[in-house]
């Protein structure tokens, strides 16, 4: 395939971002609406989440198909003229092949970054072994390559977030993606303020943070000092919203009130939001 003039450019502007002077933050919407409310409030990148989304359709998370979230991907990299990079989970499959064909077929998606996550979705054996995960990235660094723009290759160390607190494997697992080719590494999860220094410092590309969880808080200044280049905020995004949705309909359900709204958006300001982003695709 080739690549538009306006792909190449979101391409070299996502990659740019992770090299300027401090972090930045690349929130997460779920669809097309939440993705142009953030593009308008003045955010450089988007980034898809798959629980977000699954839960906006009504699934569990884990149950997307690369279908479904390739087109997910889409409809989020139609919807604003930002740079969109995709939550690719697993890749698809748990061979290097699978991953590689699933960066492959990215590129008609619009997107132009992308994570691959070294969990494997089996509850007995929830980590690739390491020497997979390794040869899974580098699948996938070969296939980013082949792209007719620069996709930005993010690698993800999921230890944290199933029951394996090691932060010398997480970092060993980085390192090794980092050898590997990829462009960003990521371990959601981690801790404490000395468990990311200590990753950013070990690591020498840029490191994905993600905040917005419950544990430890650190605000955008305080992760550029640390030498984070790019905070995400995951499912949280879309989690709030939802925790509000059920906030008012607990209210109308069990009180019969509905103070809930005098928090709600305003339809005046929506409207203008929205009109702002008329006559695009």
């Amino acid at each position: 395939m080739t690549a538009t003039s306006q792909m190449k450019a979101r391409a070299d502007a996502f990659h740019a971002l992770h090299h300027g002077p401090k972090a930045f933050i690349i929130p997460n919407p779920w669809d097309r609406g939440s993705a142009r409310v953030l593009a308008h409030l003045g955010f450089k990148a988007l980034a898809t989440t798959s629980m977000g989304y699954a839960f906006s359709i009504g699934q569990r998370d884990g149950t997307l198909t690369r279908d479904q979230t390739f087109a997910n991907a889409a409809d989020l990299a139609s919807a604003t003229d930002l740079p969109v990079s995709a939550d690719l989970e697993n890749g698809f499959g748990d061979s290097p092949e699978d991953v590689a064909e699933t960066i492959r077929l990215t590129a008609a998606t619009g997107i132009v970054g992308g994570s691959i996550e070294d969990s494997s979705g089996n509850p007995d054996a929830p980590i690739y072994e390491f020497g997979l995960a390794v040869a899974r990235v580098e699948a996938a660094v070969a296939a980013a390559k082949s792209l007719p723009y620069k996709f930005t290759l993010t690698a993800r160390a999921e230890n944290y977030l199933h029951g394996r607190p090691d932060l010398d494997d997480t970092i060993k697992r980085l390192q090794a993606f980092e050898k590997a080719g990829a462009d960003v590494l990521y371990a959601p999860g981690l801790r404490s303020r000395e468990d990311i220094a200590r990753l950013v410092g070990a690591l020498t590309r840029p490191v994905n943070v993600v905040m917005g969880l419950s544990g430890v808080q650190l605000s955008l200044d305080e992760l550029s000092a640390i030498g984070v280049k790019r905070i995400s905020v995951g499912s949280s995004l879309a989690r709030a919203a939802l925790g509000a949705f059920m906030r008012a309909a607990r209210e109308m359900h069990d009180k019969g009130t509905f103070s809930y709204g005098a928090d709600a958006a305003l339809p005046k300001e929506m409207t203008a939001i929205f009109r702002t982003f008329e006559g695009k695709s």
